[in-house]
């Protein structure tokens, strides 16, 4: 559990932090963020429901959680419809924004909160204390030029309403591409630094292939099915991760198959550096994780999520990591391919966010 380093003297300041719901990549990459501000013995509050409550409330069980709905987006089956189905939301999702900066003013008043950090919920901003907001999606990749502008203006609409913008990346050689790197950046912006929550050391060899699950519903069944398929023909072995904090046990008759629903940031992290090559979706936090413990990865991004779409083409292209689409992954056949790459993974200072949060702490 991460909250057994947590500094017990008297807290200074109550802190809310308030990661987005889809998937897990918000709440694990705030996992830092929290521990570095509790050992700054500020008093944390979070904000979480469902699979991000589950997880946070097993690396912290000590902290105080509050329940805060979720945008609850529903997605397609199929990656052509998703922008329509994302579309047909926007009332919904503008009404969620509305409600949790209402019941951020009440929580503000009720708990005496002195800052709120926010991953990604554009509605967790207050007007008379200082609200961070966390994104690495400066520039918010739609597969359309109009969109794409239109989701700019909106994006920076709300990060003005925001004291301060942490980018977690780094501001020469980044890993996210132009997502973090746009032409116009916003003038509160702070390159963070990449955020993990893994430490790297050295460790013996337990498994071949580390399989790692996450992200939203549908696809992340099909995702499961596909690669559960091709592991019947795979003689290695094999962790299997599914990203379901609150899932129900699967279990199949492999003895070189391991089946975790979810596994603490501890045993991940263990997890990991066991194993000779990850295979996972390519989403931003895991990017950050994989570089931080400097292993091989095959990453395969999300039907339809544009901002994966184009991280692994960045990271293809700068062969840091093996990307290839769903559609045109099989097992066997990207273990090959993973075999003659490079891997050029950049080595970078992963702890620059603890002086940006000591920053943060002496201003309140």
């Amino acid at each position: 559990m991460t909250d057994r380093k947590i500094n017990n003297t008297p807290a200074r300041h109550r802190i809310l932090v308030a990661p987005l719901e889809w998937g897990l990549g918000h709440a694990t990459r705030c996992i830092p963020l929290i521990t570095e501000l509790a050992a700054q013995n500020c008093e944390v509050f979070i904000a979480a429901e469902g699979a991000t409550y589950s997880l946070l409330k097993q690396e912290f069980p000590r902290l105080t959680f509050l329940s805060l709905t979720g945008y609850r987006i529903k997605y397609s089956r199929n990656k052509y419809f998703l922008p329509w189905k994302l579309l047909t939301q926007v009332p919904k999702i503008a009404f969620t924004i509305y409600k949790e900066n209402q019941w951020l003013k009440k929580i503000v008043k009720d708990h005496k909160i002195d800052a709120v950090i926010s991953d990604n919920r554009f509605g967790m901003y207050h007007s008379t204390i200082c609200s961070v907001y966390i994104t690495h999606q400066l520039l918010i990749k739609t597969g359309n030029i109009f969109t794409e502008s239109i989701a700019k203006k909106i994006h920076r609409y709300f990060i003005n309403k925001y004291n301060e913008c942490w980018v977690p990346d780094f501001k020469e050689n980044g890993l996210a591409g132009k997502l973090s790197h746009p032409k116009k950046l916003p003038d509160q912006l702070k390159y963070i630094g990449a955020l993990s929550r893994f430490k790297l050391s050295k460790v013996e060899k337990k498994y071949d292939l580390l399989i790692t699950i996450s992200g939203p519903e549908p696809q992340r069944t099909i995702f499961e099915d596909q690669i559960l398929k091709d592991l019947k023909s795979y003689s290695g072995k094999v962790l299997f991760i599914r990203g379901m904090p609150d899932g129900n046990t699967l279990k199949l008759e492999n003895r070189l198959l391991e089946i975790k629903n979810h596994l603490s940031a501890i045993k991940l992290n263990e997890a990991m550096l066991q194993s000779d090559i990850i295979v996972s979706r390519c989403g931003y936090t895991t990017i950050m994780d994989l570089v931080k413990l400097q292993k091989k990865a095959i990453l395969i991004p999300t039907p339809g999520q544009t901002e994966q779409e184009y991280l692994a083409k960045f990271l293809m292209e700068n062969q840091i990591f093996y990307t290839i689409s769903q559609k045109d992954f099989v097992l066997q056949n990207a273990l090959k391919e993973a075999n003659l790459f490079p891997f050029s993974i950049p080595a970078h200072n992963m702890e620059q966010y603890k002086n940006i949060i000591n920053q943060f702490v002496q201003s309140l």
